[in-house]
């Protein structure tokens, strides 16, 4: 069976919003009023409300070659939920805007709110607004995200002191070895219409890299035992970026061990086959998206003991610098922040 494209001119810019929008609900009561009017409105009381914006562009942070657009529409939203939820804070609300280039239809269009759609239903966020445009260079997404806090549990990336623990939840490393993947497979289907990647058994790496979580559970177990982190961020452009950037902001340095950082088995053997270093792909690779914070020493015992957090290592005084003790313990290597910059021109 055929199936239709639907010019997105068909339907015009508002007749597009109309279509993707239709079927919204919210799901927060401080969603007074969302897509409709000339801008959303929302209450909030006694709260501190938190906004972040992140901009995806085509080439540049995403390849449509092998990047389904339900899968983009997702991952789109969730890396602007991790960021309120890497301040303590709840997300609410998010706005969707889209730069469209002519090869794109209202059909993909359709995919991609799908999966905007889905993840705003599993992570409890209303669509209140946005806008659509003409693009000549791809697609562009520019999501605008609005959450809140109480103001005594806001965590800031300034708040570490010498002696906190370092901690990270999840496992490293593993969403860059699926890009790697991905690139790989890409270049071998070069000129072949029929080509098969070949992924079995690396799932779990394709999933971190198409699908990733934002850690809301962590959040809720955090609160449950009764923690606010001194400091917090998201993984998002490699755990030494992250993790510098913070000592840099709290005027403090820090040690981490090479033995405790998290990776998974299929990270592990990823590496090996790409004859790649590990451990750096851990330190550097990005997109983890998860939670990287800093809390008081007394707390050791509660968060050793926490599902799905690690502690690797602890804050230091300042003059002491960043590094990494490797795992004979024996010599300390310094951190250096090379994440990837959106910024270099280099994929």
């Amino acid at each position: 069976m055929e199936v239709k494209n639907t010019e997105i001119s068909d339907l015009g810019e508002f007749g597009l919003i109309d279509r993707l929008t239709k079927d919204i609900k919210p799901h927060n009561t401080s969603t007074v009023r969302g897509i409709g009017d000339d801008c959303a409105v929302m209450q909030y009381h006694d709260t501190e409300v938190l906004v972040s914006t992140d901009l995806l562009l085509e080439g540049v942070h995403f390849d449509l070659t092998y990047v389904p657009l339900r899968h983009l529409g997702y991952k789109s939203a969730i890396v602007n939920f991790s960021d309120l939820y890497a301040m303590n804070a709840t997300p609410r609300q998010i706005t969707v805007s889209l730069g469209i280039s002519r090869r794109f239809t209202v059909e993909h269009m359709d995919e991609l709110y799908r999966g905007i759609k889905l993840a705003c239903d599993i992570y409890g966020v209303d669509l209140v607004g946005g806008d659509t445009t003409a693009s000549r260079q791809g697609l562009v997404i520019s999501i605008t995200c609005i959450g809140d806090a109480p103001k005594d549990k806001i965590v800031y990336r300034d708040g570490a002191k010498d002696t906190d623990l370092i901690c990270v939840s999840g496992d490293l490393g593993a969403a860059y070895m699926g890009l790697q993947l991905l690139e790989r497979e890409k270049v071998a289907s070069a000129g072949k219409p029929d080509f098969v990647p070949e992924f079995g058994g690396k799932e779990y790496l394709i999933e971190r890299q198409l699908k990733p979580e934002a850690r809301k559970d962590i959040i809720a177990e955090l609160d449950k035992a009764g923690i606010v982190p001194t400091s917090m961020m998201d993984i998002s452009d490699g755990l030494s970026s992250e993790l510098m950037h913070i000592c840099k902001q709290s005027h403090t340095g820090c040690r981490i061990y090479e033995d405790r950082i998290p990776i998974d088995y299929q990270t592990a053997i990823m590496a090996e086959e790409l004859n790649m270093n590990l451990v750096t792909a851990a330190l550097n690779g990005g997109e983890d998206y998860e939670l990287l914070f800093t809390v008081p020493l007394h707390y050791h015992d509660r968060v050793r003991d926490m599902k799905g957090i690690k502690v690797i290592g602890h804050m230091t005084r300042e003059e002491l610098g960043c590094a990494m003790i490797t795992r004979d313990g024996e010599s300390e290597i310094p951190l250096k922040a090379q994440g990837f910059n959106h910024m270099s021109g280099d994929k």
